[in-house]
């Protein structure tokens, strides 16, 4: 009984250890901007923009869930199976950083995060160079990038499997000039591209500024002035979730017909 509650009273101390690791002191868009900061790739590497992986340049513009089925499959038990690994050289605290983000969709929708035995198509977590995924099942091995320094925090690892999942940046919706207005004259030169509307999958949900994908009203400023705006009322607060909102397990759950 004594041994039971040691272990019990170890692992509460792990899990406020990495509460503690994750204390919130910056939004996601920001966590990423600054992991992602002043990163440069290799001409013959994996093309990536923001914290989006592409496969080539031509790929950008176009939500690849609307060009060609990146959706992962439903099983006949409706759950959707996602197969994963994670790289070795991870501590034990970041491993436990990306498990929890990885076993939080478990409770709130029909996906579920397998570790990999054999299976072809699977997500590959490793420390590359910065915060970034695909966007969507990409087909045999995907990297999803979670570098050690700058991007082990509970809404990074939910952001980054939300883009493997399919889903874009909030601003990047359909219809995000009827709640944003891009402030462009404040965008690093070179950036805008962070901005670009999208032909999204909106799963008839409504814009959320609570979205753990919608960036900062600061993201890629150049000058510290706002490059993004509420639309009517300029005073909503947004770009500042901890994890995902209503709004996104609910998209989630449309997408794959989560029962």
């Amino acid at each position: 009984m004594a041994g039971l509650r040691f272990t019990l009273a170890l692992l509460a101390l792990m899990l406020v250890s990495i509460r503690a690791a994750e204390k919130k002191d910056k939004s996601v868009s920001e966590r990423i901007e600054e992991a992602n900061a002043n990163i440069v790739r290799a001409p013959d590497g994996r093309f990536v923009e923001d914290d989006v992986a592409y496969d080539s340049e031509g790929e950008r513009n176009a939500d690849p869930c609307t060009s060609h089925n990146c959706k992962w499959e439903q099983a006949s038990d409706g759950m959707v199976y996602v197969p994963y690994a994670i790289a070795d050289h991870y501590t034990s605290r970041e491993r436990a950083i990306i498990e929890r983000g990885l076993q939080s969709f478990h409770s709130v929708s029909c996906i579920r995060f397998v570790p990999r035995t054999s299976e072809r198509d699977y997500i590959h977590i490793q420390s590359l160079d910065g915060c970034y995924s695909y966007v969507g099942r990409r087909f045999n091995e995907q990297a999803l990038s979670l570098m050690q320094q700058g991007c082990l925090y509970h809404d990074v690892v939910q952001h980054e499997l939300l883009h493997a999942l399919g889903f874009k940046h909030e601003q990047c919706r359909s219809d995000r000039d009827q709640h944003i207005r891009i402030l462009w004259e404040n965008v690093i030169p070179g950036w805008e591209y962070a901005f670009d509307k999208i032909n999204t999958l909106n799963q008839g949900i409504p814009y959320d500024y609570n979205s753990v994908m919608q960036y900062s009203k600061f993201a890629f400023s150049k000058n510290n002035q706002p490059t993004m705006e509420p639309i009517p009322d300029p005073n909503v607060e947004f770009g500042v979730a901890t994890e995902m909102s209503q709004n996104d397990i609910t998209r989630l759950n449309r997408l794959y017909n989560c029962s």
